[in-house]
């Protein structure tokens, strides 16, 4: 998705790049390439900047949930939000002049990862519809040790200490984040193997499309910084946001043709039932596309700003805006949880990769 284009801003340091979008699109186009190096912004002003930026990307998923809560499909929430950017961004090129030329050699590959882009989105969201909103964005938040073990398994370097470091402690966090063993909950769920059991039943479903998209989205950063490296970023989010668009519009008609009905979270092209879906469905497509433009606008000025442990930022503000405007409460055990995932993606992303 475009999210993902919007959150790579490391080439060449693939596991320091950290989750968004759409979003992300959570694509790699953090690294907007521009001729023309404006001057850096400073530090403080770049931080804050991201940080606004992590909270527009929350409050997109957090507007998705209530269009899905309405009856939207995820595949016409994805379809709506890339197209939006795509003629966002299109507009914005068209404005400065870039060529929108590409060797077709270049384009083959770009629709490719545009396809794993469309895997990701569709399950991203999905995982929205199924879960809260922070805890499917948390989940997903994983890819970076899932980037740093397919590089590893492709002939890429061992992951270094951090990353042995890292992911026990990440795993143990999602355990609980996702609060698997049901602490809290009601006694009579939570006794023994029966309670543990109708937890996960609760929550596989969500985990399993974060997850996937977490692995669609990995996969697809490795391919980009391989074979898109050298092409404007610009024209990569472009290229990839317009394939997301086509692939999941199609699918989400199709699936509709054969009859797959779907509810909020379904895999055929629904619109929402009323006035609350509408908005949802309105403000994730402005907010997506804001967040998308503003990143694309002052990556070129962050300078010497890490940028991928800011942008970390996303969950935590999902979690206070999801509690005030959805009412999806979560528990200090899973705050605590979440709270160590990011400690240990910050920690992984940050310092020398040893």
């Amino acid at each position: 998705m475009g999210e993902a284009s919007a959150r790579n801003g490391c080439a060449r340091r693939p596991v320091s790049i950290v989750a968004l979008s759409t979003s992300c699109v959570h694509l790699d186009n953090r690294a907007f390439h521009s001729a023309a190096k404006p001057a850096p912004l400073p530090p403080l002003a770049g931080v804050l900047l991201l940080l606004l930026v992590a909270t527009v990307f929350a409050s997109n998923h957090v507007a998705a949930r209530l269009a899905f809560d309405d009856g939207t499909s995820v595949a016409a929430a994805v379809a709506i939000r890339s197209v939006t950017t795509v003629v966002v961004v299109l507009c914005l090129l068209r404005a400065t002049g870039t060529s929108l030329r590409l060797p077709r050699k270049t384009l083959g590959r770009g629709v490719l990862i545009g396809l794993l882009l469309s895997v990701q989105s569709y399950c991203l969201y999905a995982a929205v519809a199924r879960l809260p909103v922070a805890l499917a964005l948390l989940t997903f938040n994983t890819f970076p040790i899932l980037l740093a073990a397919i590089s590893w398994l492709l002939g890429g370097p061992a992951p270094g200490r951090r990353t042995l470091i890292a992911m026990p402690v990440i795993l143990v966090g999602l355990t609980l984040a996702l609060n698997v063993m049901g602490i809290g909950a009601p006694a009579a769920a939570t006794r023994g193997a029966a309670g543990l059991g109708a937890r996960w039943s609760e929550i596989s479903a969500g985990v399993g499309f974060a997850l996937t998209a977490s692995c669609s989205f990995a996969l697809a950063l490795y391919l980009t910084t391989r074979w898109l490296g050298g092409v404007d970023g610009r024209l990569r989010a472009l290229l990839t946001m317009a394939t997301v668009g086509v692939v999941v519009l199609l699918a989400g008609l199709l699936a509709g043709l054969a009859g797959l009905a779907g509810d909020g979270a379904g895999a055929a092209f629904t619109l929402p039932n009323g006035p609350r879906g509408w908005l949802g469905l309105v403000l994730l497509s402005l907010l997506y596309t804001t967040a998308f433009t503003t990143l694309f606008a002052i990556l070129p000025r962050l300078g010497a700003v890490n940028n991928a442990p800011v942008l970390n930022f996303e969950p935590i503000a999902a979690l206070v805006l999801a509690s005030q405007i959805l009412g999806q409460e979560v528990l200090p055990i899973q705050i605590a949880g979440a709270l160590l995932v990011i400690g240990a993606i910050v920690f992984l992303t940050t310092g020398a990769r040893r």
